[in-house]
């Protein structure tokens, strides 16, 4: 979009007035901004959560018609924190893969993502991923495992500082919180959990509670 200036002069109206309006629109996620680039028209997807689809960012983002990509940032092997030990059902200091992501949608850097994953679920996940970016792939290929979500938390926060920088956004800014626990779907095994720091106006998540008794059919498919 043109810069508050340009806008001003276009429309005749104060620079304050074109400031306000292009607030109002970022207000509404209309519009993004990024420092030292400028004021873009937004595109928010609508990012699925279900039980029913698998629990992948590639997957997902793609389903919506947009572009994923992911770039890690780095893998460590580390005990398990005492805080994350009930969710993977192991003790505390276990030995676990912590990998931080960065996640893309159409280049737009929109998601900061910690995954904790047993050494034992994949051994040699950290070489893995260096040539594979899907942790969901790897764990099928590796470990044999059918990863689903078994657990999953939605909420709106502000990052915590370390987020705040890997995002480039501003300490007000608040995001999506996506937390989940992943399971194997044959053994019910915990494969891995994560957390995930999502921009507000790159996605609009949706949670889809569904019985799988009583499966509802999708616009476009076809009944028996």
């Amino acid at each position: 979009m043109a810069s508050e200036p340009e806008l001003a002069t276009r429309f005749g109206v104060g620079r304050a007035a074109a400031r306000s309006a292009l607030q109002e629109l970022e207000r509404r996620l209309l519009v993004r901004r990024v420092q030292g680039a400028g004021t873009f028209v937004n595109r928010r997807i609508d990012y699925v959560i279900s039980r029913m689809r698998p629990p992948s960012w590639h997957a997902t983002v793609t389903a919506a018609g947009a572009t994923p990509r992911s770039q890690i940032k780095g893998v460590e092997r580390v005990p398990l924190p005492e805080a994350a030990a009930g969710r993977l059902e192991r003790p505390a200091g276990t030995l676990v893969h912590r990998v931080i992501r960065h996640f893309f949608i159409d280049d737009l850097l929109a998601s900061w993502t910690e995954e904790l994953i047993p050494v034992d679920v994949a051994p040699d996940l950290d070489i893995a991923l260096h040539s594979v970016e899907s942790v969901d792939l790897v764990l099928r290929q590796l470990g044999g495992a059918l990863p689903v979500r078994a657990w999953c938390r939605a909420s709106v926060d502000i990052p915590p500082a370390e987020v705040l920088r890997g995002l480039r956004i501003e300490a007000s800014v608040p995001v999506w919180r996506i937390d989940s626990v992943n399971r194997d779907a044959e053994t019910g095994r915990v494969l891995m959990t994560s957390s995930a720091w999502t921009r507000a106006d790159a996605v609009r998540v949706v949670v889809e509670l569904e019985d799988p008794a009583f499966p509802v059919k999708r616009e476009g498919e076809q009944g028996d």
